[in-house]
């Protein structure tokens, strides 16, 4: 089984660098992390010509490096080997992705700034670019993990979602919840109404469920969690119902197939990515 050994974190130098740092060193001594990279990109292209003589004889990497030691000290307590990685590069995804690939990062874990004007460091492209698995943090999450949401579409693929809730569960109490959400086939409306489709598709759905959970042969409890995606998409759904909830983690896979449930399309998982979601989301690839 995967092993989360390395991670990468990525600095921007804006407000939320320090709930990353801590969150990283909360995920870090969770499961075991030997190793932290926290990575900040200088996009010098971006200095305005009104800056660029009072910053002609500032060495920006030594002060910004400076900067982000001091700031991983103060907020970095697990006991994983860390280390600030300071670089120029006109794209910061093709940076992440470099230092990805060259220190064989297992985790990856992003800022989600979609409550605030601009994109952050969070980027679609990277939910495509890396390899390895992402996870989004918000400025609200709480570094405490009692309430987990999987979602899956009963697919081989959203399987591997288990691998990490088994790593985040053990050791500690935790409860998890599977998530699925189905539709009924709009094709056959013309000929068969919704209504009386609903309840047969619903049997059909529990009776997926129960053998997927069966062929899973997980060691901790699963509690299922079903919804009906009839009058929304299955990220809508989502995104409502954790509202509702007490929900610490969002854990997906990044693809699926299922032909009931559109969550696994993959522009669901982009969706999700992309949202305004007030808790961490653990996309596995």
């Amino acid at each position: 089984m995967k092993k989360i050994k390395n991670i990468l974190v990525a600095l921007d130098l804006s407000h939320l660098d320090e709930k990353l740092i801590s969150y990283a060193s909360f995920i870090a001594e969770r499961l075991k992390a030997e190793n932290v990279y926290f990575v900040h990109n200088i996009k010098k292209y971006e200095i305005s010509e009104l800056f660029e003589e009072h910053l002609k004889d500032v060495n920006l990497d030594e002060v910004i490096g400076d900067e982000l030691n001091e700031k991983v000290k103060e907020h970095f307590k697990a006991p994983a080997n860390w280390e600030v990685l300071i670089s120029e590069d006109p794209y910061s995804e093709s940076l992440i992705k470099y230092i990805a690939e060259k220190y064989s990062i297992d985790l990856a874990i992003l800022g989600n700034k979609k409550h605030e004007k601009g994109t952050g460091v969070v980027s679609g492209k990277l939910l495509r670019l890396l390899r390895c698995d992402i996870l989004a943090v918000p400025g609200a999450a709480r570094e405490s993990i009692k309430n987990i949401w999987a979602g899956t579409d009963f697919s081989q693929d959203s399987r591997k979602v288990f691998r990490v809730t088994k790593d985040l569960q053990e050791g500690h109490q935790v409860d998890l919840k599977v998530v699925h959400v189905y539709s009924v086939p709009v094709q056959f409306s013309p000929y068969v109404s919704p209504e009386s489709m609903g309840p047969k598709v619903e049997k059909h759905v529990k009776e997926k469920f129960d053998k997927f959970l069966k062929k899973l042969n997980y060691s901790e409890a699963i509690e299922p969690l079903i919804f009906m995606g009839r009058e929304s998409g299955a990220a809508q759904k989502i995104i409502a119902n954790l509202r509702n909830s007490e929900v610490d983690m969002l854990v997906i896979s990044d693809k699926g197939g299922n032909t009931f449930s559109p969550f696994a399309v993959g522009t669901v998982t982009e969706e999700l990515f992309n949202a305004n979601l007030d808790v961490p989301l653990w996309v596995v690839k």
